[in-house]
Formats: C-alpha cells, structure tokens, sequence
C-alpha cells in the first residue's frame, strides 16, 4: 500500500510541474521579441563616416608637411622631384609635396587622410593626369597617352617609386632589378627567355628598356627605335643596318620579327621555324610542284631548286647576304 501512495505523490509533483511550465511558456513567447529587437538596436549603430572639411584648403609649404612625414621628407630631398621645390619651372617651389597630394591646410587641422590627395589611391587616368601636370610634354613620355601601358590602365605609380630610390631617380636601375619589375606582370615573356635560344635577359646583361620605351613607342609593342627612325635591334646589330644597295624587303618593311623570335626561340638563331629554307619559303611561297622531268622545284626566281636535294634545302649557303647586299640582286655571296 506504501508502494502505491508513494507512486501517486510522485504522479501529483509531475502533473503540477507540467502545469507551471504551460504557465510560463506563453509569458517567454511575448518577452521573447522585445528582447531579440532591442539587442541589434545597440550592436548595429553605423559608424560614422569622415567627411572632408567644407573650408577651400590651402598650400600650407613642404616643411610643414615634413614636421610629421619626416622619413619621406628627407628622402624627397634627395630624389630629382626636389627641383620641383628648388625651382620656378613649374610653379610649385617650396610646395613640392602639395603639387602631387593637392593643398594641405585641411589636412594639418584635421589629420584625416580624406582632406589629402593620395595618387596611388586614385584611379589610374586621376594617377596618371597628376603626374602628366608638369610631364606632359617630356621627350621621355611623348607616347605615354598612346600606349599600351596606359590603356591598360597602368598607372605611373605602378612603376615608379615616387619617394624612393634617391638620386638615381624614382625606378629601380640595376639590371636584375629591372628585368623583375617588368617580369611582375609579363610573365609570358617570362616564359619564353626560358628557351634555348634566346637573348640573354635572364643573365641580367641586358634588361627589358633596352629594347622596349615603357612610356610609350610609335611602334607597336613599345619597340624602341636606333638613329631617329629605324628599328631598336639595329642599335646592337649594326652590321644588318644598311643602307644596302640591294635590299631584303621584309627587313625593311617589316622588321627582324618576320624571321626571328626576339624574346627566346627553340630554334637556333632565334628564327621562326627550325630550319632555314622553311623560314625563306614564308615568303617565298611558289610551293614544290612537279614538273615535266619529275624533279622538285623550288622557289622563284629562279625556279630550278630541287628541294629534295641537300644542297638546296640551305638557302643561305647561296644568299649569304640576306639582310641585303651591296653586290648582288639575288642576294649571293
């Protein structure tokens, strides 16, 4: 009889615990979105957004600006930019700082980098329009409008260093350093000095700008030009410049790229194709055809090649002259 009234009081507390708890849960159920409203109330404030002052700044001097930015101060002093705070040239002297970054007299007083010019955060055109303010007409950047950098849309800043490098100016000079700036992005390039044959760029002893203008060409791929007008491998390869009597067309028209690979090659003398009669036959396209006596012909003029001869299939064993001669129409030796 314990067992069971012990049992039935046990029964009782149950069903008085379910009781309290249907109680209380409508209760929570209505506290419950006060509470879930009023949380993000106080954590999701904006915060506030600076805004430039409303006063016209003013040029405030580069020594003013150098009494905080003291490393770039004296670095500036000895870059090439500080002709531009020496001299009247360019209507800047003694606000060298503010011709790039804009007036400084908001800044000073709020020292929030919204009331200050910064190029290298700006657009690529905006980067590119302040520095053209004084290089504009520059022999250096004649074709920078023009070229493929800049519709690109790389910026001056991506390659110049405008605080750095001292006197030797605002890029980098050693050749190792050079052939890695421009490696950064062209790295296709890259690639190809990895072949056999090629020119010796990665051996630092000739860099990029040696054959390249970076600021601008008026030949495509920003190809620099020797002796005002003719093309940049000339320049090294003086003894395929002429004038000749006897010209080899595609040298003059079109330049030492219709034979040869100026970045590397897998074939020897950086040429085109692997052998030398298949470079000639580019051109010289008259391709073998039987004839009467069943023999092969070649090219023309004149016609009497027989390519399947050993003797033929080298065709500067003949026309040594290539580049163009002073002797001979045909090109011989």
């Amino acid at each position: 009889m314990k067992r069971y009234a012990r049992a039935a009081v046990v029964a009782r507390l149950v069903t008085q615990i379910a009781i309290l708890f249907a109680a209380l849960l409508p209760c929570a159920a209505q506290q419950a979105p006060a509470a879930s409203t009023a949380a993000p109330a106080a954590t999701t404030k904006p915060a506030a957004k600076a805004v430039p002052l409303a006063t016209p700044a003013t040029f405030v001097g580069s020594e003013t600006c150098g009494t905080c930015h003291e490393d770039i101060a004296r670095a500036f002093a000895m870059s090439p930019h500080e002709a531009v705070d020496t001299g009247d040239k360019h209507g800047f002297k003694g606000n060298a700082c503010e011709s790039c970054h804009g007036p400084g007299s908001n800044h000073i007083q709020s020292l929030s980098a919204v009331d200050i010019r910064n190029p290298a955060t700006l657009s690529p055109a905006e980067t590119d329009k302040t520095c053209l303010t004084c290089h504009r007409n520059q022999p250096t950047t004649a074709g920078r409008l023009e070229a493929s950098h800049a519709r690109n849309a790389i910026a001056c800043t991506s390659c110049h260093s405008i605080h750095a490098h001292g006197p030797d100016g605002l890029v980098v000079r050693k050749f190792a350093e050079v052939n890695t700036l421009c490696e950064s992005c062209h790295i296709d390039v890259k690639a190809s000095f990895a072949e056999p044959f090629k020119h010796r760029v990665p051996e630092n002893a000739m860099t990029c700008v040696d054959c390249h203008n970076p600021h601008g060409s008026f030949k495509p791929g920003l190809m620099r030009m020797a002796s005002a007008s003719e093309p940049g491998c000339f320049k090294c390869h003086g003894d395929k410049r002429g004038p000749f009597t006897f010209e080899h067309a595609p040298v003059r028209e079109e330049g030492c790229q219709s034979c040869h690979m100026p970045h590397g090659s897998q074939n020897a003398k950086m040429l085109i194709r692997q052998e030398v009669r298949l470079v000639c036959l580019e051109c010289h396209a008259n391709l073998p055809v039987p004839n009467t006596r069943g023999i092969v012909t070649g090219v023309v003029p004149p016609a009497f090649h027989d390519l399947t001869s050993p003797r033929f299939r080298n065709c500067t064993i003949c026309h040594q002259k290539i580049h163009g001669s002073h002797i001979d129409r045909n090109l011989l030796r």
